[in-house]
């Protein structure tokens, strides 16, 4: 053990006792499931099926939607493997439960992960007896990896990302990061500048296959839903924020007051990030007429200066997507990295995002170098855009298409990535499964 992962160890060990009340004032915030903070601390929640299992992890939403696809294709190839599933957050939990049963993924079952604690780690471990294990992108919890290792647990990185900041920040402990990514059989990235990094911390059997976040299938609907609202909505103009951020919603009403000065009964839709803040968003509107979903309301019904819909409900952005095809990505306007644009552009939207895409540098680029996306920095410049393309519907639909076009590319990474995933497991193990 190097000195850094004594002293992780360590540090983990002696804020555990701590960690049981910050676990219940999160979930009291809604940042946890009360019913299942057992699962935090490494307590399972159901029993281990017989047979041979796969742990996947996928810290957050974005990494639980992009490894939907290869889950399916393992299912496919091997419908006998039972897959733990596990997220660290609240909403990836919810929308996994309504994700996997609607894929048919039966086998896939779903744990919140526990914390980088030593004998958590252990007392998970311990239950679920994982034969191979697979983290997505970039969750390096040394505690996690080190028992894992010490378990000789074959363990692979999928859709590997190394960003500049996180390359940085590794780069002053060498020693623990080599050691760290040393643990991992195979390191599949996104990206070959995503390669480099990580092989210069010290990974090896890197591949560079392609972002899976390129190859997701499109975000789904539910077609009478979708037939209702857009009968209610009509012919109205009608523009989306998506995936919004503290601090933008204000910037987002802002280009509505500009854009209603031309387009009186402008209908814009604002789908935060964080749908418990629904309320708090419908209250920045002011004199405008606006209406929350959350609350089962439709859109407002068309008045002077426009009207505002917030979007305060999980798991619809497919249906957002299909109703307005004009659409800004938030978590850019702010410094908090962005959010995934390909989501949209799978669907034929045109998008914009802010100066702030760390988190999707590459998707980004490529949307902008296609003409499917513009950059802009601030209430003014975003409606500008959004009015420009409400006037001129054929250069939408011409940089929709683009979007469609680059986003839909590496169809058959999934399976190729299932299939590097089931030659971690013995032979014997996949006649078994």
């Amino acid at each position: 053990m190097t000195l850094m992962s004594f002293v992780s160890a360590g540090a983990a060990t002696l804020l555990s006792p701590l960690l049981p009340f910050w676990l219940r004032t999160r979930a009291r915030r809604g940042k946890e499931d009360a019913a299942r903070l057992g699962e935090r601390k490494g307590i399972a929640s159901m029993p281990r099926p017989p047979g041979t299992l796969l742990w996947l992890h996928a810290a957050s939403v974005g990494e639980a939607i992009s490894i939907l696809p290869v889950l399916s294709a393992l299912a496919a190839e091997a419908p006998r493997l039972n897959i733990l599933l596990t997220t660290g957050t609240l909403t990836s939990a919810t929308l996994m439960a309504e994700r996997l049963p609607a894929l048919g993924l039966w086998r896939v079952i779903h744990q919140f992960a526990p914390l980088d604690v030593p004998r958590w780690v252990a007392r998970f471990l311990d239950h679920w007896r994982p034969d191979a294990a697979a983290f997505v992108e970039s969750e390096l919890w040394p505690n996690t990896i080190a028992a894992v290792a010490a378990r000789k647990i074959p363990l692979a990185m999928v859709n590997g990302r190394m960003s500049g900041r996180s390359f940085a920040r590794w780069r002053r402990w060498p020693r623990l990061a080599q050691r760290l990514l040393a643990a991992f059989d195979l390191v599949m990235a996104q990206s070959g500048r995503d390669a480099r990094r990580l092989r210069r911390l010290g990974a090896s059997g890197v591949e560079a296959p392609g972002n899976l976040k390129f190859s997701a299938p499109p975000l789904t609907v539910d077609q009478n839903e979708l037939h209702r609202l857009q009968a209610a909505i009509g012919t109205r103009p009608v523009w989306l924020a998506a995936s919004t951020h503290p601090g933008e919603e204000i910037q987002v009403i802002a280009a509505h007051r500009i854009l209603a000065n031309r387009y009186p009964d402008l209908l814009t839709l604002i789908a935060p990030r964080h749908p418990a803040r629904g309320a708090e968003i419908a209250a920045l509107s002011n004199d405008l007429a606006v209406s929350r979903r959350a609350l089962g309301e439709l859109p407002p019904a068309p008045a002077s200066g426009g009207t505002l819909w917030v979007l305060d409900t999980l798991g619809e952005m497919g249906l957002w997507y299909r109703l307005a095809r004009i659409v800004f990505v938030g978590g850019s306007l702010i410094p908090h990295g962005g959010q995934n644009p390909l989501e949209a552009a799978r669907l034929g939207c045109v998008v914009a995002f802010g100066p702030h895409m760390r988190n999707f540098a590459e998707a980004s680029q490529i949307l902008l170098e296609a003409g499917a996306a513009t950059r802009i920095a601030d209430a003014e410049q975003l409606a500008a855009w959004a009015g420009g393309l409400l006037a001129a519907p054929a250069r939408a639909e011409t940089m929709g298409r683009a979007g469609l076009t680059v986003a839909s590319g590496l169809v058959d990474l999934p399976e190729r990535v299932a299939e590097t995933l089931l030659g971690l497991l013995p032979d014997d193990m996949l006649s078994s499964a």
